[in-house]
């Protein structure tokens, strides 16, 4: 018997080994190509959309709302055929942003999350030099929207943001 359980936690640290392995190779391949989408949403999420939408150009050119429910299209369905309520959220839904927002705000966050990964997803695929100067400040969005939603904090406009990310960039 104490062979057997050796063997088995012996397989069992092998496959603790080869798991770290492969989230260290996709939190690097992630970064390399869709940085700025990582970066706002973190390297599972965007790995997990990417593989959803195909590829990324196919994220790309998705519009925000079919971003904000990718990976919930059974139930989707379901409730277009029932005319009972449309998912919220789908893969979305394993963002540390959707979690910390209060129950009410949910599906705003959600939707929030949506556009700016669909706008990250496309400077990552259209760019010509990969950096994650954009996915930080639209990051930083988010979580000024967070902050709105939960004190009435006036989150600053969308172009002055977007301007400082460009002369970030420049």
């Amino acid at each position: 018997d104490i062979i057997n359980i050796q063997l088995f936690t012996r397989r069992i640290i092998e496959m603790s080994d080869y798991r770290k392995r492969l989230y260290t190779y996709l939190t690097e391949k992630v970064d390399q190509v869709a940085p700025n989408l990582a970066a706002l949403i973190g390297e599972l999420v965007a790995a997990r959309l990417i593989s959803h939408a195909g590829s990324l150009t196919n994220l790309a050119k998705s519009p925000a709302s079919t971003i904000q429910i990718l990976g919930a299209e059974k139930a989707l369905f379901r409730a277009l055929k029932t005319r009972g309520n449309t998912p919220k959220y789908g893969l979305i839904f394993h963002s540390t942003f959707i979690g910390r927002a209060g129950l009410k705000n949910k599906g705003r966050i959600s939707r929030f999350l949506a556009n700016k990964s669909a706008v990250a997803a496309r400077i990552d695929c259209f760019s010509e030099y990969p950096t994650d100067i954009f996915g930080k400040h639209l990051k930083q969005q988010v979580e000024d929207r967070l902050k709105f939603y939960e004190d009435g904090e006036v989150p600053p406009k969308n172009k002055d943001v977007m301007a400082e990310a460009v002369q970030e960039a420049v």
